[in-house]
């Protein structure tokens, strides 16, 4: 499939993560505005299983079967994706930002020599090719890129876009891609721990209440607990707190921390500083709880509460809890 666009996609115990879909999604989108063909590739162990998941939002999916064993995940996904765009020639790659996705994408570059254009945050066909929106220089400014000649790599952001079905389901491909002669990483994985995390993940969960400075230590985000547990939310966080060590960088939101798109996001104590809002400004509905009323969460929050957050919070846990009877 010549000058194909590609989205590669990633799994976490045992299915595709919500990323990938949304990779899988805007693959689609750009192969309806450009007339090209599109596929997502899948690289792992039950690729083949998985892929059925992807197949709803258009493109077929190119399953290939590989076991990382005792090697990089990222590795074993690069050279067999690396292959497979050699055999069949497509133009363009999207890749998610996630930990591997960004390693992914990282060996793509050098083994292709493909230019790279990272921290998308947005992607739309333009003439012959992808336009890329990136936020540089803290968030505070957006440019506008595009590939020449014809090929390259996008690193895109999550929640960059929705998933969404396509018109019509794709089909699952399995293709058999050998282990290269020469492998892009000789380091062996010797040990894998896992990071005790939230109940519910933060990239997936349709409610957020994160707690910036204005929480005044680890014991304040006890009522930001509450309130997430009232709401059956996930709880997030600025990248302030977590440098404080109030709370664990798998609650951090923003330009080095995680881009999420809830429903309802509830901002207790956040000022509202670029940084934190690049990682959250697409949320649905945008609460600020704050004692300052000129804090820069104002200026795009949808509902600002002036107010004491360990006053209005706990009311407000109270009030839900009642509601719902508990």
């Amino acid at each position: 499939m010549p000058g194909a666009i590609w989205a590669i996609a990633e799994m976490a115990d045992g299915e595709p993560t919500r990323l990938s879909h949304e990779l899988a999604t805007l693959a689609a989108g750009l192969s309806a505005a450009s007339g090209r063909p599109a596929a997502t590739v899948l690289v792992g162990e039950g690729a083949a299983a998985a892929a059925e998941a992807l197949v709803a939002h258009g493109p077929d999916v190119l399953a290939v079967e590989a076991d990382p064993r005792d090697r990089p995940l990222a590795a074993v996904i690069a050279e067999r994706v690396a292959t497979l765009v050699r055999a069949r020639e497509p133009s363009f790659l999207l890749v998610g930002a996630s930990n591997d996705g960004r390693d992914v994408a990282g060996m793509l570059q050098a083994t292709l020599e493909w230019a790279t254009l990272v921290n998308c945050a947005g992607v739309r066909w333009n003439g012959d090719g992808p336009q890329v929106e990136m936020s540089i220089f803290g968030g505070r400014l957006g440019t506008l890129s595009h590939f020449t000649p014809d090929h390259g790599i996008v690193v895109v952001r999550p929640s960059a876009v929705s998933a969404e079905p396509g018109p019509q389901p794709g089909q699952v491909e399995t293709v058999e891609v050998a282990a290269p002669a020469v492998s892009l990483q000789a380091g062996r994985v010797v040990e894998r721990v896992a990071e005790a995390s939230a109940a519910v993940a933060i990239e997936e969960a349709p409610v957020i209440v994160a707690g910036g400075r204005g929480v005044a230590g680890p014991e304040g985000f006890g009522v930001v607990e509450d309130l997430a547990t009232a709401l059956g939310a996930a709880v997030g966080a600025t990248r302030a707190v977590v440098d404080a060590g109030w709370i664990g960088y798998a609650h951090q939101i923003g330009q080095t921390g995680k881009s999420v798109k809830p429903r309802l996001y509830v901002a207790a104590g956040i000022s509202g500083a670029i940084q934190h809002k690049v990682g959250m400004q697409t949320s649905g509905t945008i609460v600020a709880v704050n004692r300052d009323a000129d804090a820069p969460i104002a200026e795009f929050a949808d509902l600002m509460v002036v107010g004491d957050l360990f006053e209005i919070l706990p009311r407000l846990t109270a009030a839900i809890r009642a509601r719902r009877g508990q």
